[in-house]
């Protein structure tokens, strides 16, 4: 481990954040000299950002917490395009109406997790639709595009995968690369930005708006990304069966985000600690070295603590109680995903509609695989499938619901 001087690289090292970071030593030197304001980009490309993000949120916390300035870059212009990294094909590009939507839901979110304000260590969120929805295409070209190498952007891993699959990777895409660079320059201009934090498919991005800064302005920035944050079994983190684990409370419920911290795989525990929870590291230590059924404590505890910083003490609070009342005392919990019905409805119809399973077909598979309780007693293929309300229903293990009368 790198013997860091400054709070912010030496908090960032021991959490395990660091992958790459470019001349680590000016960086530390000027963390532990000065306030250092430093961004993240994120596309609103959906209403809600997913857990997948939650790294790079934390980032942006981690460097508040060493006494710096968080800078939340909304995408607002980038959005338009779409960021091409690791993506087999295009997005779907939306409109100007969609993409303000999207940004005006996940603003909640980071509330949550940073301190926003006037002040020289509060975090401000920005938006670059303000400087490249401005840009005229000409004079962009004549001042920006001459410092980009065609040749080293093919070079990009980002670009390299489309091009190797032989996927095509239009000239829209081809763009982003460009403007996310110029986000840089623009932000060293406006904010005094000195450092870019992303993850390590957007080490090419940064390169580039590192150049850009120096060759147009001989500005001195930085870059740090963290590694691709993989589950034990090499799985992708935040990716499940049931789809994205969504941080909008709308988009997901609490109960249903803190089952997802729940079923943490042991091996993860002590990682996941580390970079989604404020523990002390000697209490995570403490933690990690659980063995046998006592390692489910620990995955209590970050559920509480990943769902309090999402959705604050009071959700995490009921969601543990609904999962204690559910799992361990046989109650229903007031907590779990509730749907309304009238008299009765299907089985299958309450699974889909208390959002258990995605479809009516996966539903049935359940049901005839034995994977359905109503009330806790399993469901045959040949029992009747008409519930009514006030019943529990449960797909597999840990997915419940509850069935309510109509008003």
């Amino acid at each position: 481990m790198t013997e860091f001087k400054s709070d912010l690289l030496r908090r960032l090292e021991e959490r395990g954040y660091i992958h790459q970071v470019t001349d680590p030593e000016a960086l530390d030197a000027l963390a532990a000299a000065s306030i250092v304001p430093g961004y993240i980009g994120f596309d609103a490309t959906a209403p809600s950002l997913h857990v997948g993000s939650l790294v790079q949120i934390m980032m942006l916390r981690r460097l508040q917490q060493a006494g710096h300035k968080p800078i939340v870059l909304m995408g607002g212009g980038t959005s338009k395009i779409g960021d091409p990294s690791f993506k087999d094909e295009a997005r779907k590009l939306l409109s100007a109406e969609a993409i303000d939507a999207n940004i005006a839901s996940i603003k909640r979110v980071f509330e949550r997790f940073l301190s926003f304000g006037n002040g020289p260590t509060d975090a401000v969120m920005v938006d670059n639709a303000d400087w490249l929805d401005k840009l005229e295409y000409i004079p962009f070209l004549r001042e920006i595009g001459q410092h980009f190498s065609v040749n080293r952007m093919l070079s990009f891993d980002s670009v390299k995968l489309r091009l190797d699959r032989e996927q095509s990777l239009s000239f829209l895409e081809f763009n982003y690369m460009i403007l996310q660079g110029y986000d840089f320059l623009e932000l060293s201009r406006r904010a005094g930005c000195r450092l870019q934090l992303g993850g390590s498919d957007q080490w090419g991005n940064i390169v580039n708006g590192i150049e850009l800064a120096r060759r147009v302005d001989g500005a001195q920035v930085y870059g740090v990304t963290t590694p691709l944050i993989t589950t034990a079994d090499g799985g992708k983190m935040g990716k499940t069966a049931q789809g994205a684990v969504w941080l909008n409370a709308d988009q997901l419920a609490p109960y249903d985000y803190w089952q997802f911290w729940r079923n943490t795989q042991d091996g993860d525990v002590g990682r996941f600690l580390r970079l989604f929870t404020d523990l002390p590291l000697d209490e995570i230590e403490r933690l990690e070295r659980l063995g046998g059924a006592e390692i489910n404590d620990a995955k209590k505890i970050l559920a509480d603590e990943a769902t309090a910083m999402a959705h604050g003490e009071e959700a995490a609070m009921a969601a543990a109680e609904t999962a204690k009342a559910t799992f361990e005392q046989g109650g229903t919990g007031e907590a779990l995903p509730t749907l309304q019905v009238e008299g009765s409805t299907t089985l299958v119809d309450a699974m889909v509609g208390l959002g258990l399973v995605a479809s009516k077909n996966e539903a049935r598979r359940l049901i005839a695989q034995g994977g359905a309780r109503i009330d806790g007693r399993p469901i045959g293929e040949d029992a009747p499938i008409a519930v009514t309300c006030d019943v529990r229903i449960s797909a597999g293990k840990k997915k419940h619901g509850l069935l309510t009368p109509a008003p």
